[in-house]
């Protein structure tokens, strides 16, 4: 069996289904992995809001992870800048070099963040209030085999 003939047997989703599935990805941007965490365990019975839900939610832990990470290595860079140029004998008045050139990458790098993050709410919360069972690129490989055993992930969109 194909993942067409797959997607096909999943049941059709309701309107609410499609609203709450639509709100998991879109309130995402406001709230970040809350959203998604209260739609995730408030609509148990629905596997179609539940795959949405769980997209949101992962995605917005793997974004907050990926934000903590470079915030750790921007932090520990200004404090190894400060540290070497306190332990090297002059003092300089202005801020650390490290802090000049990293500024610069960690903001570039959290504004693209927050347009990925806008950008894949609305995307798919579009995509989830047509009924679509479209999957995040990596994300949507893993969620929907723990919701639907048996299922493979979708390699391309269902539209009812």
């Amino acid at each position: 069996m194909d993942d067409q003939q797959h997607l096909t047997s999943l049941p059709m989703p309701t309107q609410d289904e499609r609203t709450m599935a639509f709100l998991a990805h879109l309130l995402q941007v406001f709230t970040g992995f809350i959203a998604p965490l209260i739609i995730y365990c408030i609509k148990q019975d629905s596997r179609f809001v539940k795959f949405h839900a769980l997209q949101s939610l992962v995605w917005q832990i793997c974004y907050m992870a990926i934000f903590m990470g470079g915030m750790v290595v921007f932090f520990f860079s200004i404090f190894a800048s400060v540290f070497a140029s306190a332990h090297g004998g002059h003092a300089s008045s202005g801020p650390p070099p490290t802090f000049l050139l990293f500024f610069p990458l960690f903001w570039v790098f959290w504004m693209l963040g927050w347009v990925a993050n806008v950008i894949l709410g609305i995307m798919y919360g579009v995509k989830a209030n047509r009924g679509e069972w479209a999957g995040y690129p990596i994300i949507g490989k893993w969620c929907m085999p723990k919701l639907a055993p048996g299922v493979n992930a979708p390699s391309q969109p269902w539209m009812p």
